[in-house]
């Protein structure tokens, strides 16, 4: 299996909610973000998203805490990727994480007119299962 992508994020009250934690729609983007880095990694060129699953919101970030997002290829088909994303929330310090975020995108390789591309074998890394999607 590829290695994940990881991406640490700092939350600022410009990316909270009234509650003063992490914005639902803020999560998803960063979750996005870290799926389309993975994606064009693994796949060696651009990629758009075609699908996002099911989302899980375990519990709140706080404004403050440092968010911290990896993301993995776990299926690679002819054209499409599907990426597991988690996130971790805690302290500044690195105490007391825990799971806030986990979620699936299917993400697609494209070309420069944004039509699907096939994913090189070669660009592949060993380890995901080649379905033909």
């Amino acid at each position: 299996m590829p290695a994940p992508t990881c991406m640490v994020e700092m939350i600022f009250p410009e990316q909270a909610n009234h509650y003063g934690t992490l914005f639902g729609g803020n999560a998803l983007a960063l979750m996005a973000k870290a799926a389309f880095v993975a994606a064009a990694r693994h796949a060696g060129m651009s990629v758009v998203m075609a699908r996002s699953e099911r989302v899980d919101f375990a519990t709140p970030v706080r404004v403050g805490e440092l968010l911290e997002l990896q993301a993995r290829v776990i299926r690679t088909g002819r054209s499409s990727m599907t990426v597991e994303v988690s996130a971790e929330a805690g302290e500044l310090t690195g105490a007391l994480r825990r799971e806030v975020l986990r979620g699936r995108f299917e993400m697609v390789a494209v070309d420069a007119d944004g039509r699907p591309q096939p994913i090189a074998r070669k660009n592949c890394n060993e380890g995901t299962d080649n379905d033909h999607a």
